[in-house]
């Protein structure tokens, strides 16, 4: 795995050992950052299961301005920390142990507004709907927030229409990423 562009561009991540992280792959890494690269520049960014860090460290490397990295697994964690340091981008990131409710909980105390949130929760657990939940009723994003979910290719999601705007919704051949934004 590797960072695709920007100034981190060809340095190789190191990613958890084992198999409890699912790190995106290169190609589908690479479509979903072109469909994104016009929302990107100085955001604030939101890597939340976040496994390696490549998703967030692709971020910034692309020119967002500050990135949150959260994850429960301690070695998750300093796989993100290593990632970061190895491609200069610690000065621009925040990471956070812990589960998904409690990062949410402490990142609201800072007062932080994300530009694009990106979810990859274990599949299958209900974990994305939960973290809606939470966000929807959070200062953490308003309807100009882009949400993007990673889940597995067979998940319905038509449950979003609720009270999410779907945008777009990119199948791939074993996952799907749904972008969303609240509706306003």
């Amino acid at each position: 795995m590797r960072v695709i562009s920007g100034t981190a561009r060809s340095l190789i991540l190191k990613t958890p050992k084992g198999n409890l992280t699912r790190p995106t792959t290169d190609k589908i890494k690479e479509t979903l950052f072109n469909m994104i690269a016009n929302d990107l520049y100085d955001a604030t960014f939101l890597d939340m299961f976040a496994g390696s860090g490549g998703i967030g460290i692709e971020a910034l490397s692309r020119g967002a301005k500050k990135a949150y990295f959260c994850d429960i697994d301690r070695e998750a964690i300093e796989c993100i920390k290593y990632n970061l340091a190895h491609t200069k981008l610690s000065d621009r990131a925040v990471v956070m142990k812990g589960s998904f409710e409690s990062n949410l909980d402490k990142i609201k105390n800072l007062k932080e507004r994300f530009d694009i949130i990106f979810l990859d929760p274990p599949y299958k657990k209900g974990f994305e709907d939960k973290c809606l939940d939470i966000l929807l009723n959070s200062t953490l994003i308003d309807e100009h927030t882009l949400i993007i979910i990673e889940e597995d290719f067979k998940t319905d999601t038509t449950h979003l229409e609720k009270d999410w705007d779907i945008v777009k919704v990119k199948e791939y051949k074993s996952n799907k990423h749904i972008f969303i934004h609240k509706r306003g």
